[in-house]
């Protein structure tokens, strides 16, 4: 389930920058996208990123703490 997850992320936002580093700690095989460089992510998340999915569910958005992170990842084992 976790080979599911995506994280919608835009370039120069803090807040993405900060998942993505956790993302590959803990998540190496998280897909990233660029919503900026994808028309439907930007339709669909527009200035909601960071945005952490698992097929259509959002699992986090926004300001995203490691704990979280490592809660829905445990979840989803």
């Amino acid at each position: 389930m976790v080979s599911r997850l995506t994280l919608y992320t835009r370039a120069g936002c803090h807040l993405c920058e900060q998942i993505e580093d956790l993302v590959a700690t803990h998540a190496a095989s998280c897909r990233l996208v660029d919503v900026d460089a994808d028309t439907a992510a930007k339709e669909n998340f527009g200035l909601r990123v960071p945005v952490l999915t698992c097929g259509e569910a959002v699992l986090l958005e926004g300001r995203i703490e490691e704990r979280e992170l490592l809660a829905v990842l445990k979840s989803l084992r």
